[in-house]
């Protein structure tokens, strides 16, 4: 099998997710990954002990520039690079991006039956063009406007698997663990911020306006601020809360394991991005989605299944300021019965077994040849 995606973790964590449920349940399967040298992919694919096949990164040209006269020669390095990598495989998995699309035409070419997962409720270009073409097509999100989309889930990273199997053991014990690493009380409501790696400049802004009264409330606050963004928090918070009104109130930039933070979390406030929406809601947790506003609207369809269930609230990014806390987050966080509720709308809409269900979808390929 070839596996063709990378550049960010939305495409890297489900394409190795995959390959894991393939390695465990087929262990004879030769596995290649087609990627760049500049994602993530350089470093997660070798290190997951995977051959990782490099192809040159070819966006196409939204407007007139010298990229339009060196778009053709890229292309055909990218084209030609795939069309060895995919020599003899059986199927080819693509997660979409930049690499997806010359791994689609290389397979079509070569008559490699094509499988397509898209991550996002709203598809990319590449994925369409690969869609086209496919044998099989998964999906994140029901109603994806994508050719033969079956829902399948996100394929879930191995630390969400554990997460899920430890907390269906022993979910207080689960609870008491993540705490415990944070240095977190696992008995107080907890709510979660996180704008990923990045940050989320509004979250910043705005959740940390109501410390004092969240921290008064008997609340505990994880906030992860991103990279190199935590001091205008602290420096901030000194001024909204100061003194003892942000002892309960942490601050880091990011935490690796995020699945410590996912096993104590009560709420998350968060972006809504399909890795996120897919995590949080087969956790069965909670969230407040503020969706990124620029792009083509991706986040918000993402975080919508979740919403509709019940699960979730969604507040457009020019209307979360801290009045809309106060009235939406602070009376929720402290009503036991309203987050039981929501909990479980969030694991009815939620899909755990996304990684089964894609690889399934990829033999059936194979099988349909």
């Amino acid at each position: 099998m070839v596996l063709a995606g990378g550049g960010t973790a939305g495409h890297v964590n489900p394409l190795l997710a995959l390959a894991e449920q393939i390695r465990s349940r087929h262990p004879g399967t030769e596995l290649r990954v087609l990627g760049t040298a500049e994602g993530l992919e350089a470093d997660l694919v070798p290190a997951a002990g995977l051959e990782l096949t490099v192809i040159e990164r070819v966006p196409l040209p939204r407007r007139p520039s010298a990229d339009w006269f060196r778009f053709p020669g890229r292309w055909r390095r990218a084209l030609a690079v795939a069309t060895e990598c995919l020599r003899g495989a059986d199927v080819l998995v693509g997660f979409g991006g930049y690499v997806a699309a010359p791994a689609y035409i290389a397979a079509r070419r070569l008559g490699v039956p094509i499988v397509v997962h898209e991550q996002n409720a709203r598809p990319g270009l590449a994925n369409r063009l690969g869609a086209r073409y496919a044998a099989r097509t998964g999906v994140s999100f029901p109603r994806t406007p994508l050719r033969g989309g079956e829902l399948v889930g996100l394929p879930l990273r191995a630390a969400i698997t554990d997460l899920l199997d430890r907390r269906n053991t022993d979910r207080r014990r689960a609870r008491q663990e993540g705490a415990a690493a944070l240095g977190l009380d696992a008995d107080l409501p907890t709510i979660v911020v996180t704008g990923g790696s990045l940050g989320a400049q509004r979250l910043n802004q705005v959740v940390p306006e109501l410390a004092g009264e969240l921290t008064g409330s008997g609340v505990q606050v994880l906030h992860l601020t991103g990279r190199g963004k935590d001091v205008p928090v602290r420096e901030h918070l000194a001024t909204v809360a100061p003194g003892d009104g942000t002892a309960r109130y942490r601050v880091q930039e990011y935490l690796m394991q995020m699945e410590q933070a996912l096993a104590c979390a009560d709420l998350v406030i968060a972006r809504s991005g399909a890795g996120t929406v897919s995590e949080i809601s087969a956790l069965g947790i909670p969230a407040v989605y503020v969706p990124l506003p620029i792009g083509n609207g991706e986040q918000a369809r993402n975080a919508a299944p979740v919403v509709q269930a019940g699960g979730a609230l969604i507040v457009d990014d020019r209307e979360f300021d801290s009045d809309w806390l106060r009235r939406q987050v602070l009376p929720l966080i402290t009503d036991e019965a309203a987050l039981a509720q929501m909990r479980r709308a969030a694991a009815g809409a939620g899909i755990t077994d996304g990684a089964e269900r894609l690889a399934a979808l990829t033999f059936d390929a194979i099988g349909s040849q």
